[in-house]
């Protein structure tokens, strides 16, 4: 996957730039300090801004957006910056609350991205469960992204979305080769909700990697947020017992400095 440049901004928002397309993963870029009320008795507070500023991410032609309902996905300043995009895709019910030319999907389903000069990019939305079993009527609906285009030998580039590990997981490894995969963590969970988890652990983290097999595994969405549970600190500590075959892997991207992969 050569040419892939990837900046994480903080939380969940990382910006891919592919070619010279300039894409845009959950914007969160509100500053640190304030509590947001996700509904249901659940809140949660930012502790750290972005390691970007919203200004200097700009110009972006799309934002790529797992699900719109809640703020560490998409937070005021990142509502904000929606306009600038040249499209948006999330899932179908965020596209009809969102409006405008925003793009919907439900799992399994396809868009594409073209323009003049840049390479043809096909994004197709993959299945995402924000908790436990029966948990969509609270949680809502979330999607993940499979961006395909010409030149990967070994693979898509697969953005998990919030989700736990569930039998949709198993269809992503069943249907697709996974070159590079940003995977959503930080073990999400409420006093309100006790031991229920509403985004991937790391124990789950690491049989997604057994069943998936990406090339490169890259945590994001466990930093930044009060509700996060799971920091780097215990994501590492359980890759560093799995199998060598999966714990190597794992990488780290810095925040705010562009990484670009390698292939």
């Amino acid at each position: 996957m050569r040419g892939v440049r990837l900046t994480h901004v903080g939380g969940p928002t990382v910006l891919l730039e592919v070619g010279e397309w300039r894409i845009l993963v959950d914007p969160t870029f509100d500053a640190p300090g304030r509590r947001y009320a996700f509904g249901w008795g659940t809140s949660s507070r930012k502790v750290t801004g972005p390691a970007v500023p919203a200004d200097d991410v700009l110009p972006v032609d799309v934002v790529l957006l797992s699900h719109d309902h809640h703020a560490d996905n998409l937070d005021d300043a990142g509502r904000a910056l929606l306009p600038a995009a040249g499209a948006v895709v999330t899932t179908a019910v965020g596209a009809r609350r969102l409006g405008g030319a925003a793009r919907g999907l439900h799992a399994w389903e396809t868009t594409e991205l073209s323009a003049p000069g840049k390479p043809t990019i096909e994004v197709t939305a993959t299945p995402a469960r924000h908790g436990p079993p029966l948990s969509r009527p609270v949680a809502g609906h979330v999607v993940g992204f499979a961006l395909r285009w010409e030149g990967q030998d070994d693979g898509v580039l697969w953005i998990s979305g919030d989700t736990v590990l569930f039998g949709g997981l198993r269809e992503v490894a069943d249907r697709l080769d996974v070159d590079t995969a940003l995977l959503h963590l930080g073990g999400v969970r409420f006093p309100v909700t006790g031991p229920l988890r509403y985004s991937m652990t790391a124990r789950q983290a690491v049989e997604v990697c057994r069943l998936v097999r990406p090339r490169t595994a890259i945590p994001v969405h466990y930093e930044g947020w009060s509700h996060f549970r799971q920091g780097r600190d215990a994501i590492e500590r359980e890759f560093a017992r799995a199998p060598a075959d999966v714990r190597e892997r794992l990488r780290w991207l810095p925040l705010g400095a562009p990484v670009e992969l390698a292939a």
